[in-house]
């Protein structure tokens, strides 16, 4: 909408991403911060808690009587900024839409189905679950092969490493949903998911920007996309959705983003390192994520071949939990660990 008032109107000022940005930014924080004390009053009226898993830590079992589900307002919120702010004709914001609601719907269909019968073991099977993130993320990565050049790149190095040709939206496929999975996993503590996505958002709105800039990308040496500025206006917009619901996520959390929000966030720090060009540098940049889906992989792993743990509990967050430290330092100290990771990751811009 603002794009098109500088179009018709010739609203010079909306012709500018990063005006636009912030206007999205804006918009998604204070409708999430107006529509998230709704959703918790609606949720408790139709005790939509979130159902504790029977193995987690003894001290989550106080959290039964919280609402979960928040992530589908955040994401919302996300899509109306983006609908407001970004220009809709360009295929990588329709990609960015339509990834975000494939995704709310398959987090939405699972947290209810987990609401509804009172059990965090009712929702949609591993497998179901699985095969429908890969059915939205490959047909989105195949609507990407479009219009997205298929390089792969590495950080320090400014020259394309390979072409992946046909073999990319196989690729693009896996990063979304490894890291919706990733992201998953990582939200099990107040907030300790929702900020190091916000750091993640900044860091790569940031690399989408300057991809899509002729005169920075040239100047920087980064890979050029035209059109891959606007999916920062996205990005801008879900931070912004994702501060709003920190306000009632932080510790002790009044909501939480339930699958419809960690999954369909996850996914789309996924797209956003894609069209970033940025897709190995999303390990450094998404590390506490990383760091949560080795753990598991790892303990998995070690028990099935060695009858033995590596780890108390995984993911790793629980395994800090074991050792009697308190909820509030492993989620400062992760976020912590995320925010040198991303400044790391934004020095690397200059590296080449």
């Amino acid at each position: 909408m603002l794009y098109y008032l500088y179009k018709t109107f010739h609203f010079n000022l909306f012709q500018y991403i990063t005006v636009r940005a912030g206007f999205a930014f804006f918009i998604a924080f204070f409708a999430t911060l107006w529509l998230m004390p709704k959703f918790i009053a609606w949720a408790k009226r139709k005790n939509s808690y979130q159902p504790i898993y029977s193995l987690a830590p003894e001290n989550h079992q106080v959290k039964h009587l919280t609402p979960t589900m928040g992530g589908l307002v955040f994401s919302l919120c996300t899509i109306f900024a983006a609908i407001i702010s970004a220009k809709l004709s360009n295929p990588f914001v329709i990609g960015a839409i339509l990834l975000i609601a494939g995704f709310l719907i398959i987090g939405f269909i699972d947290d209810w189905s987990k609401i509804s019968k009172k059990s965090n073991q009712s929702g949609l099977t591993p497998r179901q679950k699985f095969l429908l993130q890969i059915f939205v993320a490959a047909s989105i990565s195949i609507f990407l092969s479009f219009y997205l050049d298929t390089h792969l790149y590495i950080p320090f190095y400014k020259y394309p490493l390979f072409d992946m040709g046909i073999f990319a939206p196989v690729f693009w496929t896996i990063v979304i949903v490894a890291t919706s999975n990733a992201v998953n996993l990582t939200d099990g503590l107040d907030g300790l998911a929702t900020v190091p996505s916000i750091f993640a958002l900044a860091t790569l709105g940031i690399f989408a920007y300057l991809t899509g800039h002729a005169i920075l990308s040239s100047y920087l040496l980064l890979p050029k996309v035209s059109g891959a500025g606007e999916v920062s206006i996205v990005a801008a917009a879900y931070a912004g959705s994702l501060i709003g619901f920190l306000w009632y996520n932080c510790h002790p959390a009044e909501v939480f983003m339930g699958d419809s929000g960690s999954l369909t966030l996850g996914a789309f720090i996924g797209y956003l390192a894609i069209i970033a060009k940025s897709e190995i540098l999303l390990i450094l940049v998404g590390i506490v994520f990383v760091m949560e889906a080795l753990s598991v992989i790892i303990q998995v792993g070690s028990y099935k071949l060695r009858g033995k743990r590596v780890f108390l509990m995984a993911p790793l967050h629980h395994h800090f939990e074991k050792k009697d430290w308190q909820e509030s330092k492993i989620i400062v100290r992760f976020w912590i660990i995320a925010f040198i990771a991303n400044i790391i990751a934004l020095i690397t811009i200059k590296i080449r």
